[in-house]
């Protein structure tokens, strides 16, 4: 069962629900276009995790099946229990190093960049984290632990942490003593020195109690939500993509072979002594941060977000079809979600070459509709064809319109 599949109406119901808080308590929590960046992160997770999940179930099954030490049941409520809590402490360890090494940092600071903090927030999930996550639920395996029940607490695991990416929920008193809850998480979201990399389990913060690494939300220290080397865009790709490819960056200009090796491993933030030297990197003063924003009109930005409501959907559907998807399939499924929502960041970020990329975006939507249709991916009908040529048509018109609107209303502007 595809337990994020049914809590996608609840994720979004929820989110509605803080938004109106946000109202209601004159908060600004949400920027449109940070938004829909985290969201489009994770849709793509999801869609990429179709193609990459059987990496840590095949491996988990083959250790299960080979290594096992005990024969633990999946009727025994005590092996649930058990295996909920030791999923929270492999948990703790594949969180802690995913910031304490650079090749492991790379994948998980895809859900740090974003600069506010709100429940999409926890919807900004990695797609490259299967590569080397998978080592650290190995444990349960030679422990015994079903796979089924494997799957079910990591999913149990992921839920609960959805409902603490929120600034609406205060201090809890002695739930904070043994759960993670919005405080403790807002803490292991923040870039203020005092509050980097802690606390980080999944549901239980006795964890970080026991191994030193908990932090307590201070009054006097407000929070700055994001990441010390800023992401400054909407683009889900480069979001995956931005700290491999500084990593690249740096082995590349490194002189020692075993540097441009042991980058990938090395504690995050470390460089080779002369590329430091070389290209030094400033620190940045927390007294002058201000979040990465991009000017763009209304119209602009319910173009983006009518576009990207179509790809969301579309991400749902492949989520609740993707087990009965070839492979082949599911590939040119995420090869368009990722064409498209990379498309729509660019957009959100004004660039120069956005119309252009949008242009092509709605003009591939035939052929690759046409292509899923050869593959026996998809079975349309000529209404459903000509819906998809109106959808495009009526969206190249409104992309027109959003600029040229956008393009009137800036010349008409005052001199600043």
């Amino acid at each position: 069962m595809n337990y994020v599949l049914y809590a996608v109406p609840f994720f979004f119901l929820l989110i509605g629900l803080e938004l109106l808080a946000d109202r209601w308590r004159g908060m600004r929590s949400y920027r449109l276009a940070d938004a829909v960046s985290s969201l489009s992160t994770g849709v793509l997770s999801q869609a990429t995790g179709l193609l990459t999940k059987a990496v840590g179930l095949l491996t988990y099954t083959f250790a299960w099946q080979q290594l096992a030490l005990f024969e633990l049941s999946a009727d025994s409520l005590l092996v649930w229990l058990l295996a909920f809590v030791f999923y929270d402490f492999c948990y703790y360890w594949n969180h802690r190093l995913g910031h304490e090494r650079n090749v492991l940092w790379a994948a998980h600071a895809v859900h740090h960049q974003s600069e506010d903090y709100n429940l999409s927030t926890a919807l900004r999930q990695t797609s490259t984290g299967f590569v080397f996550g998978w080592l650290f639920y190995l444990p349960m395996a030679v422990a015994g632990v079903p796979p089924l029940v494997f799957l079910t607490v990591a999913a149990l695991n992921l839920l609960y942490q959805f409902w603490v990416h929120t600034r609406h929920i205060p201090k809890l008193g002695w739930f904070e003593w043994l759960f993670i809850t919005p405080s403790n998480h807002r803490v292991h979201h923040a870039q203020n020195p005092v509050y980097m990399d802690r606390n980080y389990g999944g549901v239980f913060i006795v964890w970080d109690r026991m191994f030193a690494t908990f932090q307590e939300e201070l009054d006097d220290e407000p929070v700055i939500f994001g990441v010390t080397t800023p992401l400054a865009s909407w683009n889900p790709l480069w979001a995956n993509l931005q700290v491999y490819a500084g990593l690249w960056r740096d082995a590349r200009r490194a002189a020692s072979w075993w540097d441009r090796l042991r980058i990938w491993f090395m504690p995050t933030g470390w460089r080779p002594a002369d590329v430091a030297a070389r290209y030094p990197q400033e620190k940045p003063d927390l007294s002058r941060f201000r979040q990465f924003e991009v000017t763009l009109g209304r119209g602009a930005q319910l173009y983006a977000l009518l576009q990207f409501v179509c790809y969301l959907l579309a991400g749902v559907w492949l989520l609740a079809r993707g087990d009965s998807l070839a492979v082949g399939g599911v590939l040119l499924a995420c090869l368009w979600l990722g064409l498209g929502l990379s498309s729509i960041g660019l957009w959100l970020e004004n660039r120069a070459g956005a119309v252009r990329l949008e242009c092509l975006r709605l003009g591939l939507n035939l052929p690759a509709f046409w292509l899923a249709e050869v593959l026996g991916l998809l079975s349309m009908d000529l209404a459903a064809w000509c819906g998809l040529a109106v959808y495009s048509l009526a969206s190249l018109l409104a992309m027109w319109l959003a600029r040229s609107r956008g393009s009137a209303t800036a010349a008409l502007a005052p001199p600043v």
